[in-house]
């Protein structure tokens, strides 16, 4: 219990910084406050990991994707666009982790887990390479009269105002 509980990453408010010649400033009061409450102060060396916040519109255009695939290809037909997205992650192998597995009978073999797509887990670089996968990936395996960027057009004009 302690070592699941010792391994579990804590979650913190996150400061949005802007870059500037050579430096990075608060974006807000909000991220002026809560610097503050951290009471850091001019001079600190602070440890950081560094990304993009996802764009939302981005987002809503991975989801429309999933719709939008769901109510034209057949094989996914009767599907949400979130398990469309999670059935994309596994069959292109797009942003999943690989677990080799020996099953009996059968022998080694691999077991796919779809990373999660949330705006926690993955910053805006990183989310738009995925959905460039998916479109690569639909236009290979089922619209090959597609290029990916038509996809990717499509799936923007099903994303709501």
């Amino acid at each position: 219990m302690k070592q699941a509980l010792a391994n579990k990453k804590r979650s913190r408010a996150k400061a949005l910084l802007r870059v500037e010649k050579g430096s990075l400033v608060p974006n807000d009061a909000a991220t002026v406050e809560l610097l503050r409450a951290r009471k850091y102060k001019l001079g600190d060396v602070l440890a950081a990991e560094l990304s993009k916040p996802r764009s939302p519109k981005f987002h809503r255009l991975a989801h429309s994707l999933g719709g939008m695939l769901a109510e034209n290809i057949e094989a996914f037909a009767g599907m949400d666009a979130h398990r469309v997205l999670k059935r994309l992650q596994i069959e292109g192998r797009i942003a999943c982790d690989e677990i080799p597995i020996h099953a009996p009978g059968v022998g080694p073999c691999a077991y796919f887990i779809p990373l999660s797509l949330s705006f926690e887990s993955m910053d805006d670089g990183e989310f738009h390479e995925v959905i460039a996968a998916f479109c690569a990936y639909v236009s290979h395996k089922y619209w090959p009269s597609l290029e990916p960027e038509q996809i990717e057009q499509m799936a923007e004009i099903w994303v709501a105002p």
